[in-house]
């Protein structure tokens, strides 16, 4: 991305040329200066070095022809003007919903924001908060390490900065948590200030319209991407605009079935014209999802159980989970944590599937009697049955706690499923129905509380989160 004006000496004069995006005129063989985020240029010498002059020429040209016109015109009439998030200049807001819809969408985030505001309504109450209470509320949203970048952003900010929000994307951007994107959309609503956001939804909207090949997660075409994103900037009502990228990616430009006959773009969108809206953005070539098993132990004595605090990094990093054991080895672990094991009960699988992994729990409970408490060690919880609604935990944990220890209807009997007595070498064996028999012989009905005993359930069509 250039901006202003700079070429080799050797470039061709066709090549030497810049689109002023402030006139929508071509100038050619002019230099010009503009401040960052200002009025950025294309540098068509440098794009045409890539291999991508021609997409990227293209891209100029449409520029010329009121992209950012059509967008924000469609936004006023047609876009969302409802969000929790929207209609304020308060950066604390905007930062938070910003946060909690990376990689999340909007109709997940609407309670977590509302509620997470309604505990957390200024910045310095967040960065005083305890973490626990932080992820207590993050819980079920997903990738937890943005609960925990959330609160040590609040923290920098409060020390270092006053407790206000910077105004440049540079500066925003060295906070823990947010990058170049989530920067410039906090800049645009909060301080009017230009600057171009590439969310998901925006590049796809961009590879489509502009037919950008490649992956857009790849080092050069996310450049691409960028630099056509900055010189697509309008001069006026940057607000608007770019909440009308984003509007247009989630609602119309979709990854599956996008509605192209209601699309403000589609006149000049490449893609709808050539027909390959199901090719870009180009997709990664599909892989199978590693498989890992895991034994967990669930000690309680039917008041309360016991969890372990994960550490800081890694999954589930600084939440409460069930620690980690085989069936031999419990009534050692009890002993260890100051129990006495009374006997082993039922165990239970579940499936959980993350972005990069699937994972099967092997659930077994242990009812003890508890003698005492254990002494340094810290990671240690006792929870009440109670808590275990509103505590810290992750999602598929408070499933089984749920299940197993309050017989909450709303626990997932699909993916909790019993395996003592299931035979080994056939573990997903197929019920079959047993034979006729006749008819004075009566047979009980089977309780409708058990879930079917069918093997592992189908994992959903879409990974989830951690």
């Amino acid at each position: 991305m250039a901006f202003g004006c700079s070429f080799s000496a050797d470039a061709p004069r066709l090549r030497r040329r810049i689109i002023s995006l402030s006139t929508g005129t071509v100038e050619t063989g002019r230099a010009a200066a503009f401040p960052l985020f200002a009025c950025p240029v294309v540098d068509l010498n440098t794009l045409t070095a890539t291999g991508n002059g021609k997409q990227d020429d293209d891209a100029a040209g449409t520029a010329c022809d009121g992209f950012a016109e059509r967008v924000i015109d469609w936004q006023s009439r047609s876009g969302r003007h409802d969000l929790p998030w929207q209609n304020t200049r308060d950066a604390y807001r905007i930062w938070l919903s910003e946060i909690m819809l990376q990689q999340t969408q909007v109709h997940s985030v609407r309670p977590y924001y509302l509620r997470f505001l309604a505990h957390f309504p200024d910045l310095p109450r967040l960065a005083a908060a305890p973490l626990d209470e932080v992820l207590a509320l993050w819980s079920g949203l997903g990738y937890y390490a943005r609960a925990r970048h959330l609160q040590r952003c609040a923290q920098v900010l409060v020390a270092e900065y006053g407790g206000r929000f910077p105004d440049d994307p540079a500066s925003l951007a060295g906070l823990p948590g947010i990058g170049r994107s989530t920067a410039a959309a906090i800049v645009v609503f909060a301080f009017g200030k230009r600057a171009a956001i590439l969310d998901g939804n925006v590049k796809r909207v961009l590879a489509r319209c502009f037919a950008i090949e490649g992956h857009p997660s790849e080092a050069p075409v996310e450049r691409r991407l960028w630099t056509l994103a900055e010189s697509l900037l309008p001069t006026r009502d940057i607000e608007r605009y770019t909440q009308g990228m984003m509007d247009l990616g989630a609602t119309l430009c979709t990854r599956l079935r996008p509605q192209c006959s209601a699309c403000p773009l589609q006149t000049i969108c490449r893609a709808c014209r050539d027909g390959r809206q199901a090719e870009l953005p180009t997709r990664r070539a599909g892989k199978v999802l590693p498989q890992q098993q895991q034994q967990v132990l669930l000690l309680t004595d039917g008041r309360q159980v016991l969890l372990e605090r994960r550490p800081p990094q890694g999954i589930w990093g600084g939440l409460l989970a069930l620690p980690e054991g085989t069936p031999e080895e419990a009534a050692a672990f009890a002993q260890r944590q100051s129990c006495e094991l009374l006997h082993l009960g039922t165990c239970s699988r579940l499936n959980h599937a993350f972005s990069h992994f699937r994972l099967t729990l092997e659930v077994q409970r242990c009812n003890v009697r508890v003698l005492g408490q254990a002494i340094g060690e810290d990671r240690w919880q006792w929870l009440a049955v109670e808590a275990i609604a509103t505590a810290a935990l992750p999602t598929p944990i408070r499933k089984i706690l749920l299940a197993e220890l309050s017989g909450d209807p709303a626990a997932d009997a699909q993916a909790l499923r019993p395996i003592a007595q299931r035979p080994k070498a056939t573990p997903q064996a197929k019920v079959t129905k047993p034979a006729d028999q006749p008819s004075r012989v009566l047979r009980p009905k089977p309780s409708r509380a058990m879930p079917k005993a069918t093997g592992p359930t189908k994992p959903p069509a879409k990974p989830i989160v951690e």
